[in-house]
């Protein structure tokens, strides 16, 4: 009889199983009271913490594995799911999406096509159409998970190409297009764009960047002018990108004003939504963020504000053959169709192998519904905008911006002139040294922003964990770390 070192019987699951479960049931119950990320970590430390032996000859026991890989992350990781990390748009996890992870690996569904993951194929489109349902798309409608932002966004893009451009752009490639391709979106719009440009063949060159407002929405009539100017010279509009919550600020374009220039002009309209998106479902959604609903396609991320675990991102498409159009081929070594009317998701994304992303973010779905990410996404906002106040009324920090769930900031030191040109380069430097230090306290984590030209400090609430007090401990953090910088300086002159 055949005996594999990598099974394990069903007493020997259950067994290292429960303990790992209970060892991280302990772990969610202490992240308030641990240090975000480990004080002043570096390389060094972990590598020799991990080991810097050869590949073993022999294995070890499970269990003893498992524990060790347990304290491995568990003393050394930074901690998204704390309720003071506010430094990128990575939510707090919900747990019933780890454990769906577990679930979903056990299974281990291929969600290539419905012939080798039925019900996971059924419950990926589900999901979709739940998505696009929360966030205010139409539905039914055409989609499905991918890694994250990049991907989501970049699917979008591709679904457009195929398209708006030439009909023959797949078999000749840009080599046979009589015009250049162009993409058009704002000078806040993420750097997946340049990504997607670069890999399709347009190259970074094909991105037309339209300048910002005071308040970093696109200016719509400079949008509206180049795609005329480009035209006029012989050149190939395709896209428009409108994002819906910047990475720096939280700002959301005009969208239905973006949406108008793209019927008139045969453009497909396409809205970043990785991260603002399900703000819609909140009762008071601006309209600008509704219109997300006429996009011919729009990229949202679980990951992010439906507070799924690491990787979930999702694409929507209008029509779901905009999908296949971009992506379907038949070889004859695939046997894969199945009933016509069920999905196969290697014909609409660049994979074929795919994961069952879809478990964790369908679970957490059914397990809070509409009302329950309307109520959390709307604490995010709430608590977005109460830091804002919180830092406005603190007479050595200034709140900038604020948007959807993101406050940017900075320390100003007692007696300094935070408006006079003059102090621009030393507040700066300020607050890039505050920044620095606050990440290595190990008690909280922000991020930065550039607006125009100031360095700032960046929080970003994408977490039911939460709470005034993390606000309120944030904003002593920074004044303690600020007026230690300004006494270091001091000293150093």
């Amino acid at each position: 009889m055949r005996t594999a070192p990598l099974d394990m019987t069903p007493d020997e699951f259950r067994d290292v199983g429960h303990r790992l479960v209970d060892r991280l049931a302990d772990f969610l119950g202490s992240l308030p009271a641990r240090d975000v990320t480990p004080p002043d970590a570096d390389a060094e430390s972990y590598r020799t913490a991990l080991g810097r032996g050869p590949l073993p000859d022999e294995g070890c026991n499970p269990q003893e594995l498992l524990d060790q890989a347990a304290s491995l992350l568990l003393d050394r990781s930074l901690f998204n799911g704390h309720p003071r990390f506010m430094a990128y748009i990575t939510s707090s996890a919900a747990p019933i999406g780890a454990l769906g992870d577990l679930l979903a690996a056990s299974v281990n569904a291929n969600c290539g096509s419905w012939g080798l993951s039925p019900m996971a194929s059924l419950i990926e489109e589900q999901t979709v159409n739940w998505i696009a349902q929360l966030v205010g798309y139409p539905s039914p409608c055409g989609g499905l998970l991918v890694s994250g932002g990049n991907m989501a966004n970049m699917v979008g893009f591709w679904a457009g190409r195929a398209a708006r451009a030439d009909p023959d752009i797949r078999a000749r490639g840009l080599a046979g297009s009589p015009a250049r391709l162009l993409a058009y979106a704002s000078s806040e719009t993420h750097t997946w764009l340049q990504k997607a440009a670069d890999l399709s063949g347009l190259g970074t060159e094909g991105v037309r960047s339209i300048p910002v407002d005071g308040r970093q929405r696109m200016c719509v009539d400079v949008l509206a002018a180049r795609i005329d100017e480009d035209r006029a010279a012989g050149l190939h509009p395709f896209l428009v990108v409108g994002t819906a919550g910047t990475v720096s600020t939280g700002a959301v374009d005009p969208l239905g004003a973006i949406a108008a220039i793209c019927r008139e002009q045969r453009l497909w309209f396409h809205v970043d939504g990785a991260y603002g998106a399900p703000a819609a479902v909140t009762p008071d959604a601006p309209d600008d963020l509704r219109a997300l609903s006429e996009a011919d396609s729009v990229a949202v991320d679980p990951h992010k504000w439906l507070y799924a675990p690491i990787e979930a991102g999702c694409t929507l498409v209008r029509d779901q053959q905009a999908l296949a159009a971009a992506f379907a081929y038949h070889p004859a070594y695939y046997h894969f169709d199945g009933e016509a009317a069920v999905p196969n998701y290697y014909e609409l994304g660049p994979q074929n192998s795919r994961g069952f992303r879809a478990l964790k973010v369908w679970l957490g779905l059914r397990q809070v519904g509409r009302a329950g990410y309307a109520r959390m996404i709307g604490d995010d906002i709430r608590l977005g905008r109460e830091l804002f106040e919180l830092l406005s009324a603190h007479a050595e920090l200034e709140a900038v911006t604020q948007g959807l769930s993101i406050t940017t900031f900075r320390y100003v030191p007692p007696g300094v002139e935070r408006h006079d040109t003059a102090n621009a380069e030393m507040l700066n430097a300020i607050n890039t040294t505050v920044l620095d230090r606050l990440q290595r306290s190990g008690r909280a984590m922000v991020s930065n922003a550039v607006v125009d030209g100031r360095f700032l400090l960046r929080a970003c609430i994408v977490n039911f964990r939460t709470s005034r007090e993390d606000l309120e401990a944030l904003r002593d953090l920074t004044v303690e770390i600020g007026r230690g910088v300004v006494a270091t300086r001091r000293a150093e002159l």
